[in-house]
């Protein structure tokens, strides 16, 4: 039996999921607006482990969402998931955040998704999938007008998912266009992912495995007073 530990903090939601043979055993998550992965993301590791009855000892991978996402979210989950892998001598497996909020949604055929997560302003990061989660366009960080993802206006429904949803659905203009602000990426949608890179032992370099940020983090200086 192959068991991943999936780490899940690219966004608000600090996520963590135990699989078993591709098929979600145990999953522990609070979505907070504070981003309290800090305080959280080790408790959350010790459920899920005695959630699914496991010990460190019973994993073969650890697999952690590399994003785009928040920077501080990002490096506390890859950080956890190298330092794991460091100390059990554990494979690390990466899925792209934006997919695993794609998989939030079953579309029907022919449709296509869009995961949004919300950015600075009007920017957003954002990907396209087809309804069986092929990528057809990729990963982009990208402010949002009236023209954008005009050569997706069609017959078939557009499902644009995930936090920046809200703030785009006023600006763009599809009748077939959805919107659903609701879901946050999550360690349960990691578990497909992870199971098929683990078969097919696609591992990340734990030495040089850094966390896809797209933009630079930029620090912003406190005004004068």
């Amino acid at each position: 039996m192959a068991h991943i530990l999936l780490l899940e903090t690219a966004t608000t939601n600090c996520s963590v999921g135990i699989s078993r043979d591709g098929e979600p055993l145990f999953l522990r998550e609070e979505n907070t607006p504070d981003y309290s992965h800090s305080e959280q993301l080790h408790l959350f590791i010790k459920e899920a482990l005695d959630g699914a009855s496991l010990s460190f000892s019973d994993l073969d991978a650890v697999a952690v969402s590399k994003g785009p996402g928040s920077y501080t979210g990002l490096r506390i989950g890859v950080s956890a998931a190298k330092g794991i892998c460091f100390s059990r001598d554990l494979p690390l497996i990466s899925v792209p955040t934006l997919e695993g909020l794609a998989r939030q949604l079953v579309p029907a055929p022919g449709e296509l998704l869009i995961p949004v997560l919300d950015a600075r302003r009007m920017e957003v990061y954002s990907a396209v999938y087809d309804h069986n989660y092929r990528e057809i366009r990729e990963t982009r960080a990208e402010i949002v007008d009236a023209g954008s993802f005009g050569e997706y206006q069609g017959a078939h429904k557009v499902h644009f998912v995930g936090s920046g949803a809200q703030k785009i659905q006023d600006t763009l203009v599809g009748d077939n266009f959805t919107f659903d602000a609701s879901k946050v990426p999550s360690a349960a949608q990691m578990v497909p992912m992870a199971h098929t890179k683990l078969q097919a032992s696609a591992f990340e370099d734990l030495a040089y495995f850094e966390p896809y940020y797209l933009k630079d983090f930029l620090v912003q200086a406190k005004k004068k007073p």
